[in-house]
């Protein structure tokens, strides 16, 4: 995980734009990802998956102000590391639980803490190279 500031920019807008998507697809388009997810109609009456989506919604924001504010303040790095580390356990719990699911919701969900976790790890170690390189100059 060797700091490069070549590679934040570019995580950072795959970051985006799979967030924005995940989040219009959870808000606008449910009976998509019910039937892409779960292969089940859309029955969501307390409306958790759109509460999901405006978390994305949440990360997307985070990652997009990340996307412009990293260079001159690099503790945006350490925010989108902290949004990420909050959804570790999330999709792990959601595969747990959810009593349908297609084998890209299966592959989704099992891989998506491991993921985060790694982008975690990433985004800190990138906050205390540009942190540790700013204070010996």
């Amino acid at each position: 995980m060797k700091y490069s500031s070549k590679k934040i920019p570019a995580i950072l807008l795959a970051l985006v734009i799979f967030d924005v998507t995940i989040a219009v697809i959870g808000l606008f388009f449910p009976e998509l990802w019910f039937r892409v997810f779960h292969g089940v109609p859309y029955n969501d009456p307390q409306g958790f998956l759109r509460r999901c989506a405006a978390n994305w919604a949440a990360f997307a924001l985070i990652q997009s102000i990340a996307f412009f504010r990293w260079e001159k303040d690099p503790v945006w790095l350490a925010m989108v590391a902290a949004a990420r580390l909050s959804d570790i356990f999330t999709d792990l719990a959601y595969f747990w639980f959810c009593s349908d699911i297609t084998w890209l919701g299966r592959a989704s969900f099992l891989s998506a803490g491991p993921v985060n976790l790694l982008l975690c790890l990433y985004f800190l170690k990138s906050y205390r190279q540009i942190s540790r390189s700013s204070d010996n100059q």
